[in-house]
C-alpha cells in the first residue's frame, strides 16, 4: 500500500527537505526552482528516455554550474520532484519523507555537478 497526500502536503515535505540542506548548499542555490507535478509529462518523459511515468521520481532541467560559462539572463534552473511515482514506492509517511529528501537530493547533485561518491558520502546514495 502506497503513502497518499495532498499536494500541499506534499510540497511541504519538498520544502522540508530543502531546509535540511546545509546552509552553505543552500546559499548556492542561486537561479533554481524546485517545483513537484503529480506526474512527468509526456515530454519529461520522452527527454529522459523513460516510457513509464512511475520510473520518474525527479528531473533537473538546466545547465549544471560546472558547465557555467556566461549565465547572465538565464531562465532558472528547475527541479521537478514528481508526487505519485514518490508516492508509490513508500509504504508509510516516513519513508515518503526520506525518499523526498533522497531525490532532491540527486535533483540537486545535477545543479552542482556531485558524484554518486559525494551524494554516498553525504548518505544519500
Amino acid at each position: 500500500m502506497s503513502v497518499r497526500l495532498s499536494p500541499d502536503a506534499f510540497q511541504q515535505l519538498v520544502a522540508d527537505a530543502l531546509d535540511n540542506m546545509p546552509q552553505e548548499v543552500l546559499e548556492l542555490l542561486d537561479n533554481v526552482d524546485v517545483h513537484t507535478q503529480f506526474w512527468p509529462s509526456a515530454d519529461q518523459l520522452e527527454e529522459t528516455g523513460i516510457r513509464n511515468g512511475y520510473g520518474l521520481l525527479g528531473l533537473y532541467e538546466g545547465t549544471p554550474l560546472t558547465d557555467r560559462g556566461h549565465y547572465n539572463f538565464a531562465l532558472p534552473d528547475r527541479v521537478t520532484l514528481f508526487q505519485r511515482p514518490l508516492e508509490a514506492i513508500c509504504a508509510t509517511h516516513e519513508e515518503l519523507e526520506r525518499q523526498v529528501q533522497v531525490t532532491v537530493v540527486h535533483e540537486l547533485a545535477h545543479h552542482f555537478g556531485w558524484s554518486d561518491e559525494e551524494i554516498d558520502r553525504m548518505g544519500f546514495g
